[in-house]
């Protein structure tokens, strides 16, 4: 009787090693974000996926290439180490115009998140007085320079009226430090250096003058002809991940300490958090969904940087945008 039992028990566990009578785990698809950032605490729903599993119930194996700008974003994705961009759009109109062949798929952040912010204490106060001083960027490929450049149209000024620092992405150290006159930044780094005491600012929106999409999610052509029902799903699982942090900011900046590498304090998380939550929100996606694009307002911002010199071609919008692949759309 006991050898019968063992012989059961030993049968049972070849059986199982074999996957026979076990119940087979059905496979993931792999999806890889080239992003224009490190592991951030902003981006924290695409980090928790190990603990949500918003992707993986969606059959998606999700992965993340790190970068230093939306411009390493598309250059990661065009070289083929990533099969989705979170890029800016004045990256994506520099690609389109060098004749790269691109998808966008989905609005990440509609509104524009992007400022010049100078010391209370210095003469600083609108783009005019911008000119001939010293202004920090995150990168000479990032949205901060685009965006710097737009803010400086509006006061007739060109980049080369003043001069450009990269100061990397805390880049209100140097500005506390007097090593640049202003920095350009996002809510978000303006948040962190109100955090860690950089005092009374003056702070210039760029929506002010151009309130276009902050960040959106970008495809190689050839990968949306061909990967539709995958892209589909990762879509669908980056909406849930993106509802569940609007939903839930308090659990994602707790979780943000575990996934961050600038995750360390929760507080700075949640106000972090919710920056980049209302920055995910607006009328459009309020009636449609989040992730529906504005074409006309890309369109326009697509036209201002053909007037700034920033690209050399008229780009039509309605080329390069798919919104078949949102969540609801069939």
């Amino acid at each position: 009787m006991q050898r019968r039992r063992w012989l059961v028990r030993t049968a049972s566990a070849v059986l199982a090693g074999w996957g026979v009578g076990a119940t087979a785990q059905p496979a993931l698809d792999k999806c890889v974000v080239a992003g224009w950032s490190k592991p951030i605490t902003e981006i924290t729903n695409l980090l928790v996926d190990e603990q949500k599993g918003f992707f993986k119930t969606r059959g998606i194996a999700l992965g993340y290439v790190p970068g230093a700008g939306g411009g390493d974003a598309l250059r990661n994705l065009l070289s083929g180490q990533a099969d989705v961009a979170f890029t800016d759009p004045g990256s994506l109109f520099a690609a389109l115009d060098k004749g790269e062949k691109l998808r966008v798929i989905y609005d990440i952040y509609p509104q524009n998140v992007f400022n010049v912010v100078s010391l209370a204490s210095t003469p600083i106060r609108q783009p005019a007085d911008l000119k001939g001083k010293r202004v920090g960027v995150y990168s000479l490929s990032s949205g901060t320079r685009q965006n710097l450049q737009v803010l400086l149209h509006q006061a007739g000024l060109k980049e080369s009226d003043v001069t450009v620092v990269v100061t990397g992405l805390l880049n209100f150290a140097p500005l506390m430090q007097g090593q640049v006159d202003a920095t350009a930044a996002t809510d978000t780094g303006l948040a962190v250096g109100r955090q860690r005491g950089l005092g009374a600012v003056h702070v210039m929106e760029v929506r002010q003058h151009l309130n276009i999409s902050s960040d959106l999610f970008v495809v190689r052509e050839d990968t949306y002809q061909q990967r539709k029902e995958i892209l589909r799903r990762f879509l669908q699982g980056y909406r849930d991940s993106m509802q569940w942090m609007i939903q839930s900011p308090q659990e994602a900046a707790q979780l943000a300490t575990q996934v961050a590498i600038d995750g360390q304090n929760p507080a700075i998380n949640l106000e972090i958090i919710k920056l980049r939550n209302a920055a995910s929100v607006s009328p459009l996606t309020q009636q449609r969904g989040l992730g529906a694009i504005d074409v006309d307002t890309l369109q326009k911002g697509a036209q201002v940087y053909r007037q700034l010199g920033l690209i050399t071609r008229d780009l039509r919008m309605t080329d390069v945008v798919s919104q078949d692949l949102l969540p609801g759309r069939s």
